[in-house]
This record gives C-alpha cells, structure tokens and sequence, in this order.
C-alpha cells in the first residue's frame, strides 16, 4: 500500500531537506516504484522559405516524404523517442547501430550495380597491360616447361640401354674428352617385307655393322675419326657379354666389323680400346629402319654432292649438286662402296658428311623448340636406337651438338691414318694413330690428318 501522499514527487531526509532519489537510494524497506522521467521537448530546426511554387525541403535528419527507399527504415513518428537528433533506436529494434540496411552503395548497405559508361558517365579504368603481359608470359613459360618435361620423360622411356659397357675389361684410362664409338648397323629388326625390297637392305639374318667412327668431344674442337669395317685390327681378350666366360687372347687378326658379329657392341668397344689405347665413354647405335624413319621426319637432308654415282646393290642414283635427300636416297648414300674406286675410305666419308648433315639440321630451334618437328624425329629413331646403359638424353643432345659443330667447320673430319694393306684389309698408321690418341685424351688441338 502506498502511503504517499497524492502528487508526491520526492523525499525529505531527518533534517526536512527534500531528496529526489536521483543518483542514490531512497533508503526505504519498500523497493522504489517507476517514476516518470520529464519529458524534454525537441525544438524544431527552422524551416527555411521557399518561393512559390518551389517544392518542399525536407528538414535536415528527415528523409524527404514518400515511400521508403530499399533498405532504409520508414519515418519515425512524432513521438518516438529522440534526444537532440539522436534515434535511441527502440522502435525499430536497433540499439546503438546503423539501420540493417542501407541504400544501395551507401555506408552499410548492399553493393549496387556499377552504372554503365556513356554520355556524361566517366569510363571504366584502363586495362594493365603490363599485368597481362606478365600473367601471360608467365603461362608461356609455365606451358613450355611442362611440354620440356612431358617430352624428356617420353623420349627418355623409348631409349633402348642394352649395352653393359661395364664387361668390358683392361679399358686405358679416362682422358680429358668425352668419347663416343658411333655405329650404324644393317639390322633389319621390325622391318616388312615391302620395307627391305624399297630400301635394298636384303634380308640377311642378324646384324652386322655397316659403319664404325669414333666422335671426341673435347673443348678445344671435335673431332670425328672415321673406323673403315675392313679395318685390319687383333681380337684381344675378352668376357663374353652373355656367358661371362673369359677368352684369352690368341693373336687373331680380322676386320673390325668382325669382333661386332662374334659377341656384338661390348667386344667391339672392347677391340676399338685394345687397338686405339683410347677409351671410348658412350656407345650409340642405329639400324637400317631407324636411319631412314628419322631422315623422312626431318622433311630430308640437303646435302651437296661433288661428284654424281650409281650402284645397283644400294639403290644409290645421285647426280652432282645441292639437293634434298629423303630416306630411301640417304640410306643408299651412306651404305654405296662398289661406285667407289677406294671403296671403303670413300664410304666413310660419305658417312662423315651425311651424318654431319643430319645432325647440323636436326639440332636446330626449329626443330628442337617445335613440338610438331620434336615429337615425329624422336619417335621416328628412339625405337632402334641402342645406347649403353650410363648414356642419357643430355649425353645424346651433346653427341648431336658435336657432330653439328664438326660439320660447321668448328672440328676436325678424318678416315682412321692408313699405312699400308694386309690381306686385302686396311692397316692403320700406328705412329699417327698414337698421337691422335695423345691429342685426344690431353683435349689438345688435333694436328693428325687422315685419308
């Protein structure tokens, strides 16, 4: 029950003074009841004249009349509650914030659409080219590299390493250059009926090597020494490459292309050491098929020929001057001997020229950074062509650049020094032999000149 009087609005303490109870107790048992705040009156800004006829401004804090804009809270009443300007918010369900929503674009509100450019609108900002150029050029890059990798682990999975050039045994010592015995064989391995009649290749079993030459990498010039297969050369001892069995060494003297056919590529690097004393580093063959796959690829080989020749076992039908040669003509360049009065040494350096060539064209930009080119010439020879074991694809584009530098004049060309004949097979000059050697494996300029 309240027993305050009616149109009491206050307390007094003991001393009769009269307290309010704003900002402390009341200090009575009874918990205070609501009281009223004053009301404060908001005085209105002043509106300001306007002419006849001229339309009414809203006054500042107030939207202008009509229906509310998406986002924006309607009008407040009267007599909500404001204190000089200030929107407590209660009516709305906000409390000290910005409205939910906004007008689009505003502070707060949802992202607008972008107006588009036009008559009397600025255009958009200009396009930087110098980014798109970068992201571009980043892509190229990007794109190249990977085609770099995709193609090395392809072609690196197609390399045959067959030869084991660890059974060779007795090898000389390592010289400054790196070596390579370079050998095209007359296999006929995967070739048709058809491909043998059109290449004159015959259908001989097994392979023999049809060409021998040895290619010296070195710093101070390249040098590619040309092996004659009539070679007069000593079979030393060797371990056989499938049996393992050790044979001793019994004097046999036989053409070079000999010790190929009795225990193939590793007991012909093992005969070329024994009879040079120059350690041969990597072995690289090709056969018949191959030769001609990776020539066609290519779009031929231009080649100028001196002198024009015919011979019916090889095909060959050439006449004198500059001309392209396709693969059926190069195999038949390379492999012709009875045009040839010398036919062996003329052979070889038919050999020289041709392989020279073919490489000077196939290691080129346009033929190595063009994917279209790169993919046909590799998979055109990588099926025969056989490697030893330690040789990778770096050695192989090595291998190619030197013979490419030999043929652009930077390096020497040469048969093998002769002597002198023994049973209708060639002997070597065993003086000039042993200072080519010398120059060789000290990577000093080669001085030694051959047939």
């Amino acid at each position: 029950m309240n027993d305050w009087p009616e149109g009491w609005t206050g307390d007094r303490d003991e001393r009769g003074r009269r307290d309010d109870g704003y900002g402390r107790g009341s200090a009575q048992a009874q918990p205070e009841g609501a009281q009223r705040m004053r009301h404060v009156q908001r005085q209105q800004p002043p509106q300001p004249q306007r002419r006849p006829g001229q339309p009414a401004v809203p006054p500042p804090g107030r939207p202008p009349a009509g229906p509310p804009a998406y986002g924006v809270p309607p009008q407040q009443s009267p007599d909500h509650d404001t204190y000089g300007g200030y929107d407590s918010g209660y009516n709305t369900g906000q409390v000290y914030g910005a409205p939910s929503g906004g007008a689009p674009g505003a502070p707060g509100g949802p992202a607008g659409p972008r107006p588009p450019a036009g008559p009397g609108r600025p255009p958009g900002p200009a396009p930087d080219w110098r980014k798109r150029i970068k992201v571009g050029s980043i892509v190229l890059v990007s794109a190249l590299l990977v085609t770099s990798v995709s193609t090395y682990f392809w072609a690196d999975s197609k390399v045959r390493r067959e030869v084991d050039l660890s059974k060779v045994i007795e090898r000389p010592k390592e010289g400054d250059c790196t070596t390579y015995l370079i050998v095209g064989s007359d296999s006929r391995e995967g070739m048709s009926d058809e491909e043998k009649k059109k290449l004159h290749t015959g259908s001989a079993e097994g392979k023999r090597t049809d060409s021998m030459m040895i290619l010296a990498k070195c710093s101070s010039g390249n040098t590619m020494i040309s092996l004659p297969r009539d070679s007069d050369v000593e079979i030393p001892s060797f371990v056989g490459s499938q049996s393992g069995k050790k044979f001793p060494a019994q004097g046999r003297r036989v053409k070079l292309n000999a010790a190929y056919a009795e225990d193939g590529p590793e007991l012909l690097v093992r005969t070329v050491e024994h009879n040079t004393g120059l350690r041969i580093d990597h072995y690289a063959e090709i056969g018949f098929a191959g030769f001609a796959n990776i020539v066609d690829a290519l779009g031929g080989v231009e080649l100028d020929i001196e002198e024009g020749f015919k011979d019916e076992k090889s095909g060959a039908d050439f006449k004198a001057g500059k001309q392209t040669l396709n693969g059926e003509q190069s195999l038949a360049f390379v492999r012709t001997r009875y045009a040839f009065a010398e036919s062996d040494l003329q052979r070889t350096k038919n050999q020289q020229k041709f392989l020279a060539a073919l490489a000077s064209q196939a290691a080129t930009p346009a033929t190595v950074l063009n994917p279209f080119a790169l993919y046909p010439t590799l998979g055109a020879g990588l099926d025969t062509l056989i490697v030893d074991k330690d040789m990778g694809l770096w050695d192989m584009g090595q291998m190619f650049f030197a013979m490419k530098g030999v043929n652009s004049g930077d390096g020497v060309s040469m048969n093998m020094p002769i002597s002198g004949q023994r049973g209708g097979n060639l002997v070597w000059d065993k003086a000039k032999v042993q200072q080519l050697v010398k120059e060789i494996q000290n990577d000093q300029k080669v001085t030694v000149r051959g047939q």
